[in-house]
This record gives C-alpha cells, sequence and structure tokens, in this order.
C-alpha cells in the first residue's frame, strides 16, 4: 500500500541525521566536533553496503567523499571499526525501528481480512568471528570446533497483511526462541498468530486465548491432549486410534486441561512421511540420541492445535492461512541471499559486528521504502525484484537524502521502478500464497504437503 512520501522521507532524514549523530554521541563513537559526524558515518556506510553489499573498503570510501569526509588512506576507515562503532550502528538500528514503522498503513487481502493483523513470528542466526563468543555467544563451546562460538540471533515479528516490520530484536545465538521478549508481547484483540514449534509454549497460548488473540501452532509430538470424553491421550496414540485422514476436534491440551482448542490434522502421504522420519532418524543421531516412537509416529501426520473457531476458520482455511507463515522464511532469504547480512570482506571482529548491524539498518531501510513505494505487502509483486529496484536507486536517494525537494522526486522515482517491478503471475499448478488467500478452496492439501513451506518437518518436531 503506498504511502504518502512526506511519510516516508521525513523519518528517513530524521533518522540518517540528528538520530545518527545522537547514536554516535552516545555511543561515544564521536567525542569532538570533527569532520566524520554520526550522520556521515551512517549515510556512507548503510548506503553503500545497502546498494553493493560486497562493497570494498575502496568503495567505502569513496562513499564517505560523497557524504563530504575524505580519507588519505583505506587503513584510516579500518580503524575506526571499534567496538564503540559497532555500538553506534546497533543503537541506530534501534532508533529505525521507531521511526520507520509508525507510519505503516494497515491492508490486508482474502483470508487475512478476518482478523486484526496476521502476525508472523520467526528468527534468524547469523554467525559471527569467535572473538565475538563473550558478546554474543553461540550454541556451542569453546572446545567444539565444529559449533559456532559466536552467533548472533535475530528475532522479528512481521505483520504481513500491511508488510510492517512490527519488531525486530537482537539476542545470543544460544538463545531459545521461546526465552525472547517478542514471543509474547503484546498483540491486539481479534489478530492472528503464527509461529514455528519453537514457539509453543502452552503458556503463552493460553494468555493470548485469555486476550482474544488467535492462534495457529504447531504442536510438541509428546503433548498430552484430552478427548471430548474427558479421556486422556499422548498426541501420537490419538492420531494412531483416528479412521479418517483429517481431523478437526475440540480437544483440551497440556496436563491438566489446560487449553481448550481444535486438533487439526492430515494424514500425510507416504513418501512425505518417510521423508520426515529420516530426517528426524539424522538429527536425533547427529546430537548422539534415538528418535522416539511417538515422534516417529507423529510424523505421519501435519498436525496443528488453533483457537479460531470454526465459524471463522474452516480446516482448509487454516493450512492455507499457516502456510503464509513462510513469508518471513522469504524476508530472512531476501536479507541474506540479496542483502548479505551474514558475509564479510573482513575478518577484523568489530568489523564484521558493525558490517552486520548496518546491513540489518539497511534491511530495514529497503523494507521501508518498499512499503513507502507501494512494493512491501503481500500481493502480486515479487518482493525480491522490487527490492532490486530500491538498491538500484537507493545511491540517488543516499545523495540527496538532506535536501527534501530532490528526495521526493527521487522517490516518485522509485516509486515507479517499484511499481513496474516483476509481477508475481498467476500459476495453476502451484499456486503463489496470494493466490491461495484469494481462493483457499483451490489449493488442495495434498498440494499443501510437497509444496507447502515445511514438507520434510512440518508434522513433528525432529
Amino acid at each position: 500500500m503506498l504511502l504518502n512520501l512526506n511519510d516516508v522521507a521525513l523519518p528517513l532524514q530524521t533518522l540518517f541525521t540528528t538520530a545518527a549523530d545522537q547514536a554516535a554521541t552516545e555511543a561515544k563513537f564521536i567525542r569532538r566536533r570533527r569532520k566524520l559526524t554520526g550522520a556521515a558515518f551512517a549515510q556512507a556506510l548503510v548506503f553503500a553496503w545497502l546498494h553493493k553489499p560486497d562493497a570494498t573498503v575502496d568503495e567505502l570510501v569513496v562513499s564517505l567523499a560523497r557524504c563530504g569526509v575524505v580519507l588519505q588512506a583505506t587503513q584510516s576507515l579500518e580503524d575506526r571499526f571499534s567496538p564503540a562503532a559497532a555500538d553506534f550502528f546497533r543503537l541506530l538500528l534501534a532508533r529505525a525501528l521507531d521511526l520507520l514503522v509508525a507510519c505503516a498503513q494497515p491492508g490486508a487481502v482474502g483470508l487475512l481480512r478476518r482478523f486484526q493483523g496476521v502476525f508472523l513470528l520467526d528468527s534468524t542466526s547469523l554467525a559471527l568471528p569467535a572473538a565475538l563468543a563473550e558478546l554474543w555467544p553461540g550454541c556451542g563451546g569453546r572446545n567444539d570446533a565444529a559449533a559456532c562460538q559466536a552467533a548472533l540471533k535475530v528475532m522479528v515479528r512481521y505483520e504481513v497483511g500491511a508488510g510492517r516490520l512490527e519488531g525486530l530484536s537482537l539476542h545470543p545465538g544460544r538463545t531459545a526462541d521461546c526465552q525472547t521478549p517478542l514471543h509474547e508481547a503484546p498483540l491486539p484483540p481479534g489478530a492472528l498468530r503464527l509461529a514455528d514449534l519453537g514457539f509453543f509454549d502452552l503458556d503463552v497460548l493460553q494468555r493470548y486465548d485469555r486476550q482474544r488473540v488467535y492462534f495457529i501452532s504447531r504442536i510438541q509430538a509428546n503433548t498430552v491432549v484430552y478427548d471430548q470424553r474427558g479421556r486422556k491421550w499422548k498426541l501420537a496414540r490419538y492420531l494412531a486410534r483416528q479412521r479418517g485422514d483429517r481431523l478437526d476436534r475440540p480437544v483440551w491440551v497440556g496436563v491438566g486441561r489446560r487449553l481448550r482448542c481444535r486438533l487439526l490434522a492430515i494424514r500425510a502421504p507416504e513418501e512425505v512421511a518417510a521423508k520426515r522420519r529420516r530426517q528426524a532418524h539424522e538429527q536425533a543421531q547427529g546430537h548422539g540420541n534415538e528418535v522416539s516412537a511417538d515422534k516417529l509416529a507423529v510424523c505421519g501426520w501435519t498436525v496443528f492445535i488453533s483457537n479460531v473457531p470454526r465459524w471463522l476458520l474452516a480446516l482448509q482455511e487454516a493450512w492455507v492461512l499457516y502456510r503464509v507463515r513462510w513469508q518471513i522464511e522469504l524476508l530472512f532469504k531476501l536479507w541474506k541471499s540479496d542483502g548479505q547480512i551474514d558475509a564479510s570482506r573482513s575478518a577484523q571482529p568489530y568489523r564484521v559486528l558493525s558490517e552486520v548491524y548496518a546491513k540489518l539498518l539497511g534491511m530495514v531501510v529497503q523494507h521501508w521504502l518498499l512499503l513507502g513505494c507501494g512494493g512491501g505487502a503481500l500481493g502480486t509483486k515479487s518482493q525480491r525484484k522490487a527490492a532490486r529496484a530500491v538498491r538500484h536507486q537507493v545511491a540517488h536517494v543516499a545523495a540527496v537524502l538532506r535536501r527534501t525537494a530532490e528526495l521526493l522526486q527521487a522517490l516518485e522515482v522509485l516509486a515507479r521502478m517499484v511499481a513496474a517491478a516483476g509481477v508475481v503471475r498467476r500459476r495453476n499448478g502451484r499456486p503463489s500464497t496470494y493466490q491461495t488467500l484469494l481462493d483457499p478452496d483451490h489449493d488442495g492439501l495434498s498440494s499443501y504437503h510437497k509444496e507447502g513451506p515445511e514438507p520434510a518437518h512440518l508434522g513433528c518436531d525432529p
């Protein structure tokens, strides 16, 4: 949905001028008045990496010169990648999330309109140099050469209807998804929350249920359920007694009947179930364990729980909606493959860390420009192609950032470029997510198993 371009330009100017200078002072990156300012440093590096993620040091120096800072040697720039520089970009990233999401307008298509926002929650991890293990510890110990000693977990909450980045937080790589604040952050009544198995937490789901927030969630294979007669079952045993291939039953979930909800399940094709079991065995062996019989049994089903009432959402529609969760995976893929947030030309720890923060900031800016120019929300546009249009034009946006009239002209050009970016054509054999939201009955559950977002491990916790 296209925003007023003034609402796009003014927050962008604020972020890369006064907010950048304030962050530089707070991080003690700039201690006294000099030609190199926080604003110049942020504009030069963030836009240079956004335009060309593998930019060389020489190209970064040229970008600084465009911002009025002329360095005599490339080493002068390398020397500035200190802990304070990394902290500067981290603070500016946090400020960007306040400035660049406030004006995003709501919008939704098809099934999404039934809810007061459809919120996706997920994380991605970025490996860091081992020297940063004390600051950002990874999931491996110092004696485990195969494990990642230092890593950054990027947690994102994404409202897919309007395309808004509702939250982005940074955590040590070893942090479990369900231990992050966004895991249980408030949502508006009538909203729908979609998250994968790493966020399965009955306490949190109970709280959302009391707050009239809807959810569709995967479920652990060893979860206890109670049927309508009050009989207690292990999930695997309950599913094994079902004669049909589809299941939509009211149940209580958890010991002590903790949560009243719907149990939604469909029997997977044998080739899909076999693939899941192989992966379950491989992952268990990788950790020196054996996979339980319950997990193997549940691999034969695709299973969710949901508190969305039947009158609001049918079984088929629930599967279509959960497929929408793949949009956040596509967002991470865009950030990593095109934005290269996990790549650096350097091995110097604080250069790498500064680059990670700056590139993440660049992805927030890119997303903001996409939203403002009509290419950020779920629809008929290819976000990847639209993002390429942003990166093509962003150098010009950076050059006129301080001159409002020229910046607005540059954004008008960008809006035309985004509008011309590739359209996602209608597909009959493999409907796009946008198509299935408009016509959920068109996409059969069998095709979901074959082409859904997580065909290998959707049924159980491997």
